[in-house]
């Protein structure tokens, strides 16, 4: 269940990640069909302003207590020099045990770390500290690739736009795909990244005399039900094979072919939560053909059979609604 979130602010507080958190739980979206979730900004000393650089300033209005019952104890960046307060360990460490979810944007990582949360477990901070991370908590096993981690209920991001990723991978987890869905196109960014991504992007920006890729994405989007191939995808892109592989890799941070790979999933996902289809009928609509090649895929990326994982969505929509 995912109903009441809790961000837990530190000194400096980072406006980015604390406005991905409120981005994606903080605003009333019932009218496009996302459920309204309950949510608080807390801190150990309510009401007194917290600085945020740059001359600002940010106030929660939320204690550490009222984080006692949140279904998700989310953290953001925090400084590295002053450590995480005894209360918000404890606060980190209650979420825990109880079950709740956990989840670290960025440098946050470092205040789970502190709690001894991550110890065992593979964990994404931005690169930049992933090196400290690592010197300082042996026991943690630090990727300083991947954009984000999923370990039973303790979540950790790298920075800043993987912070959007990770937050819609649980709502995608706990709410369906058609939720995370909604909740993309209003903020206008990427539906789905997997967390296994390359956080490093060789080239984010592209040259005003190159062409995007944009396109050549949402031809495959259109057309995910159809086979098709790299070369077809570098025909489609007006570019030789290699070149489109190099600049698919160097944008996308995969392969062309991995990227079709999880957008079938991701169709099948959607096909399975929205609709009565047979998994026969999905598979072929998610381009997969058949379905024990879709069965084959889903169970590598998801983790179980498209069977079960339609009953165990349709079993928890009945809890949550």
């Amino acid at each position: 269940m995912l109903k009441k979130i809790a961000v837990i602010l530190q000194p400096p507080v980072s406006l980015f990640e604390l406005g991905v958190v409120a981005e994606v739980f903080g605003v009333d979206r019932s009218a496009d069909g996302v459920p309204r979730f309950e949510y608080l900004v807390c801190a150990e000393t309510p009401e007194e302003p917290l600085s945020a650089g740059a001359g600002a300033f940010v106030t929660a209005t939320g204690a550490l207590a009222d984080a006692a019952d949140a279904d998700l104890v989310a953290v953001p960046s925090s400084s590295l020099i002053a450590p995480p307060s005894e209360a918000i360990l404890n606060v980190l460490r209650d979420a825990a045990g109880r079950g709740a979810y956990v989840m670290s944007l960025c440098s946050g990582a470092f205040a789970l770390a502190a709690a001894g949360l991550l110890d065992g477990r593979t964990v994404a901070t931005h690169w930049r500290y992933a090196d400290r991370l690592a010197s300082d908590y042996p026991d943690v096993r630090v990727d300083p690739d991947i954009l984000y981690s999923h370990d039973g209920t303790i979540l950790s991001s790298a920075g800043t736009a993987a912070g959007i990723d990770a937050c819609l991978h649980l709502v995608r987890k706990e709410l369906g795909t058609a939720v995370a869905n909604r909740i993309a196109r209003r903020m206008v960014v990427s539906p789905h990244r997997d967390g296994g991504q390359k956080q490093f992007i060789e080239r984010p920006a592209i040259a005003r005399s190159e062409r995007s890729l944009q396109p050549t994405l949402d031809w495959i989007t259109e057309n995910i039900k159809h086979s098709m191939t790299v070369s077809e995808m570098a025909r489609v892109a007006g570019m030789p094979e290699r070149t489109f592989g190099r600049r698919f890799a160097a944008e996308m941070g995969c392969a062309p072919h991995l990227w079709l790979l999880r957008q079938r999933v991701a169709r099948a996902q959607e096909l399975l939560e929205e609709t009565r289809m047979s998994v026969e009928d999905v598979a072929s609509e998610s381009g997969f053909g058949a379905a024990p090649l879709l069965r084959h895929h889903f169970m590598r990326t998801i983790g179980i059979t498209p069977t079960e994982y339609r009953r165990e969505f349709f079993d928890l929509k009945d809890i949550r609604y």
